[in-house]
């Protein structure tokens, strides 16, 4: 027998658990992942690259980390005496407190964060001061945090001056004051939508069976019998009596539906829904007016045609009151309602969301990318990982109201209608409303930036070319295994 010395870790650790130690205490002395090493001298030298080694791209630049309460500004060092990192209030004398000091400090480009709707007084007020300022998007910065109040502000100043932040979209000044008045208009269009919901509701607790014999309840005889109804009318015979002319169902076939059990507390409610609905109404009624005097303050682009589109048929109480069309047409100089699918209403709003430069992008695909209508391919060592391809989650308007217009076309004898179908039967509904929607914003952008108007070849010339394209591959393939394509006599 031989004797060993005592051992702590020996006597303590078995063979795999001290197999295990020496392990983790080898993975200790390993260099942290990033940094090289390099051999002086017989000892190892981490060496990993500072900032100082980087090129100044913005020598000028500033941070602002934004919050509800204060706003945190980072400056370049040794631009105030006192300290490079000052903290401001929320009220408007303290933004321009924050304009002054960035003026003071030689500051004329800032970055700062998307941070609700807090960044928009700020932003604002800088760009009318004359500053280059940057809006970026937090998941971007999300990456590079470390996250204070005050180290945020002056992570975005060293980020800003090195050239490493992208910053977010943003249109022109008269774009982005359309948009909020289409932006407001959207929402009141919902709080009308929900006062009718409202109203539908009411009647189906009565069991006044309107929505089944006729297709709107705001349109003529809609609104014409409710109105009779809240006035004190029972008798459905006389309520049928106010129908349209053109109304489909016959009056016999209304009155039917009009049978009800006529509760105190669901006709208050009734009354209060179609008060509200009507207040909304004229709400949307004035908003469309001051939609209309501001669009003719946009430089008229017609190039002097004098060209007066047609209006589209209003067909609901919530369509605008402006003829959007026309108004479109001389803001732009081409004619998006000449594209399947959008409207005159969808042509203004999709204006509203990009404007007018498209100089913005690239090309069109830069400006697919922005939409989020492209699908990402997953590919990694040339393989790709996944055969079902998704296109990134996205809150952009422009990109949803693409989709409304490529859901409408799925059934269309137009070019795009067979595009999507062909799509559809591939692939699914939803695949086929995002390549219709992509195809869209090609013809978006090539529009507004070369203004050339769209032609639309129809459903026949896309099916032939689809069948060009399919001969073409199967002679391809026969002339690969030695074979040729010989076409048919068909019989007359």
């Amino acid at each position: 027998m031989i004797l060993q010395p005592k051992d702590g870790a020996r006597n303590k650790l078995g063979g795999k658990a001290r197999q295990k130690a020496l392990a983790r205490a080898q993975a200790r002395k390993k260099p942290r992942r990033g940094k090289r090493t390099s051999r002086r001298g017989g000892q190892a030298v981490a060496t990993t690259p500072s900032l100082s080694q980087l090129e100044h791209v913005n020598r000028n630049a500033a941070g602002i980390d934004l919050g509800a309460m204060v706003h945190y500004v980072a400056v370049p060092p040794g631009r105030d005496p006192e300290t490079d990192v000052r903290c401001f209030e929320t009220f408007t004398e303290d933004l321009e407190a924050i304009a002054d000091w960035l003026t003071g400090c030689g500051v004329d480009t800032v970055a700062m964060e998307s941070t609700g709707v807090y960044w928009i007084p700020l932003y604002e007020l800088l760009e009318q001061r004359g500053f280059e300022v940057l809006l970026i998007n937090p998941a971007d910065l999300k990456k590079f945090r470390r996250k204070t109040d005050v180290s945020d502000c002056q992570w975005l100043q060293t980020l800003h001056t090195f050239g490493l932040l992208q910053g977010s979209f943003r249109p022109e000044e008269k774009i982005v004051t359309l948009r909020a008045y289409l932006r407001h208009r959207d929402r009141l269009v919902k709080c009308a939508t929900d006062e009718v919901r409202r109203m539908q509701k009411a009647l189906d607790q009565m069991n006044v069976k309107l929505t089944q014999v006729i297709s709107d309840i705001t349109g003529l005889t809609g609104m014409a019998i409710i109105r009779a109804i809240l006035a004190g009318e029972r008798d459905p015979e006389r309520l049928a009596e106010l129908r349209h002319v053109g109304c489909k169902n016959d009056a016999q076939t209304i009155a039917l539906a009009l049978r009800g059990n006529w509760r105190e507390e669901h006709l208050f409610a009734l009354r209060q829904a179609l008060e509200l609905y009507e207040v909304h109404l004229a709400k949307l009624k004035d908003l469309d007016g001051q939609i209309e005097a501001y669009l003719q303050t946009f430089e008229d682009r017609s190039e002097g045609q004098g060209q007066d589109l047609e209006p589209s048929r209003r067909k609901r109480a919530l369509d605008p009151c402006l003829n959007s069309r026309d108004l479109v047409y001389k803001m732009t100089g081409v004619d998006l309602t000449e594209v399947d699918g959008i409207g005159g209403t969808a042509a203004l709003q999709i204006v509203g969301e990009i404007g007018t430069d498209m100089s913005k992008w690239d090309t069109d695909k830069h400006f697919v990318s922005w939409l989020c209508l492209c699908p990402e391919l997953h590919i990694t060592g040339g393989r790709r990982k996944s055969n079902k391809s998704h296109t990134q989650p996205s809150k952009n308007r422009a990109a949803a109201l693409l989709r409304m217009c490529g859901q409408s076309l799925l059934n269309a004898k137009c070019a795009l209608g067979a595009f999507g179908r062909r799509i559809r039967a591939r692939k699914g509904g939803a695949h086929a409303v995002t390549a219709v929607a992509r195809k869209l914003a090609i013809i978006v952008y090539h529009m507004l930036k070369e203004r050339r108007p769209y032609k639309d070849q129809g459903a026949s010339y896309y099916e032939e070319r689809y069948r060009q394209r399919m001969v073409e591959n199967l002679r391809r393939r026969a002339r690969q295994l030695g074979l040729d394509l010989v076409p048919l006599a068909l019989p007359e």
